[in-house]
């Protein structure tokens, strides 16, 4: 199943004949795969289409009135509108069948057996991947830090005053911070710090308010408090660096792909750098459980238009955690998209549940 704003809303376009369906899905396909406009004469006999010449272009001016063709420039042909991708998608594309991307390949791809220890570096080797699997752009989010606990703090010393803190979180994220004092510190110090971060904060909720808490202690001299003080934003700050990443695939290949809109692509790089509009935008469907799509106008930001999204999420038993998407142009193959997600999502969500305590 798909889902979209205007399969939520109820405003699903109106039912078209069966033989109107079958020549806008000549339409779509045709289109999406040669990119010029398509007539009468390149579908008719085509496709399954054994009607008359005369009633193909018939039905193509039907279906330009209807809103799910355009006639552009003064060619003979016409490509789809955002509306026609949308039918197609709701209603044409086969559901139930076999998956066009295979989950050993995207596993494989990913190198998912280093997952446990790397989840972000296995993010990005996704987002290749279904980049190189589709030619498209991957765009992943990192899971959602509200049910990630910390799993483990390592505090070390790299110099007398320089002290780096790493902690690893129950999602698998890895998160690093070096922080700097102006005077050396006692090794000791710092052992005892790694002790008292692992035997008192180890289970709880990354940037939990009960951190505070739970390193409180009057018994603690002045010069432990300072120390754990000037430490602890390593820990405190670390939902908010790492709920924002990104994992972008096929930026290169996106960009010189020659169907794109060259002014939809600017916005969609300027969105990647800001991060926020697309992150809202993926997280707004978190609580789905199915492939989802914004085709053309349907993107809130005027300025993708010209694209379109197709994105599944991934999780484990307790929610969904993040996000995989594909962009590309209106004409992208969505069936191959569609597949892609979705089996992605799969497997991701599988090796997850490894990770997860």
């Amino acid at each position: 199943m798909t889902t979209s704003p205007g399969s939520e809303s109820g405003a699903l376009p109106a039912e078209l004949s069966p033989r109107q369906e079958q020549i806008l899905g000549a339409v779509v396909e045709r289109f999406i795969g040669s990119g010029t406009p398509v007539g009468s004469r390149h579908i008719a006999g085509t496709h399954g289409i054994d009607f008359a010449s005369s009633t193909v272009r018939y039905e193509l001016a039907r279906l330009e009135e209807l809103g799910y063709l355009s006639h552009p420039h003064t060619s003979a042909g016409r490509v789809p509108t955002d509306r026609g991708y949308r039918y197609y998608v709701d209603r044409l594309v086969p559901r139930g069948g076999g998956a066009l991307v295979s989950s050993g390949a995207l596993a494989s791809a990913v190198d998912l057996g280093e997952m446990r220890t790397e989840v972000e570096g296995a993010l990005q080797r996704l987002a290749d991947a279904i980049s190189e699997l589709t030619s498209l752009l991957g765009v992943v989010t990192a899971p959602v830090t509200r049910i990630a606990t910390i799993r483990h703090v390592e505090v070390l010393q790299l110099q007398p005053q320089l002290v780096t803190v790493v902690v690893i979180t129950s999602t698998g994220s890895v998160s690093k911070r070096i922080i700097a004092f102006e005077r050396p510190v006692d090794s000791g110090l710092v052992e005892w710090a790694k002790a008292v971060f692992n035997e008192r904060l180890t289970g709880i909720g990354v940037g939990a308010r009960m951190l505070d808490a739970r390193l409180s202690d009057p018994s603690l001299t002045i010069r432990e408090h300072e120390f754990l003080d000037a430490l602890t934003p390593a820990l405190s700050e670390m939902a908010e660096e790492t709920s924002d990443h990104l994992f972008v695939g096929g930026r290169a290949r996106f960009v010189a792909d020659s169907r794109q809109d060259v002014a939809a692509i600017g916005a969609l790089m300027e969105q990647l750098e800001e991060r926020y509009t697309l992150l809202a935008l993926l997280r707004r469907a978190m609580s789905r459980n199915e492939v989802y799509l914004h085709i053309g106008s349907e993107l809130a930001e005027p300025g993708l238009h010209g694209l379109s999204m197709v994105a599944a999420n991934y999780g484990i038993a307790r929610g969904n955690l993040g996000t995989i998407s594909l962009f590309g142009p209106t004409r992208m193959d969505y069936r191959l998209a569609m597949s892609t997600v979705r089996e992605a999502a799969a497997v991701f969500s599988h090796y997850l549940e490894g990770v997860y305590e």
